[in-house]
């Protein structure tokens, strides 16, 4: 869409206080696959925590659940961002996410188009979040179904009783 990035909310809810030894090797990896991120052709922000090493956003706690978290970043376009979930070693993470994250019985996903230079606010991707689980897919939000460009998706998609 011509100015405007593609804004994504992805909501997890970790199986274990980030101190665990069960999420270890998530929490071991934040850093490296959020700074790929930030490194890939389309990128364009992410919503950050304290800065300290290791944590990425676990101190945006969501409803005060220190469990739920929360990754919101904007990029280029919806190619862009496939690239970087499926098309590099982020997606080796995703394919490990049933062993740090649970199985959310809500849609946890949402995508919208915000104008160029647009930071969103955790508050408002949660908006946009809620919104697709009233009233499902249109250009007020949406998830990758709703992007025709969109490919990668459709072989790498979580199971549907995750993302119900």
């Amino acid at each position: 869409m011509i100015g405007h990035h593609l804004a994504e909310l992805n909501v997890g809810r970790i199986v274990a206080p980030i101190d665990d030894p069960r999420v270890a090797d998530f929490m071991a990896n934040l850093d490296r696959i959020n700074g790929l991120g930030k490194r890939m052709p389309g990128f364009v922000w992410m919503m950050e925590g304290s800065g300290a090493p290791g944590t990425g956003n676990t101190e945006n706690a969501i409803g005060g659940d220190p469990l739920f978290v929360p990754n919101l970043s904007v990029w280029e376009t919806a190619e862009a961002l496939e690239t970087f979930v499926w098309g590099t070693i982020h997606k080796q993470f995703y394919d490990r996410r049933a062993e740090w994250f649970e199985v959310l019985g809500a849609m946890h996903f949402v995508m919208w188009w915000v104008p160029e230079g647009h930071e969103p606010t955790l508050d408002e991707a949660l908006d946009r979040l809620e919104h697709l689980k009233k009233h499902g897919d249109s250009d007020h939000a949406f998830g990758w179904a709703h992007l025709k460009e969109a490919r990668l998706w459709q072989r790498n998609t979580c199971a549907p009783v995750a993302a119900e």
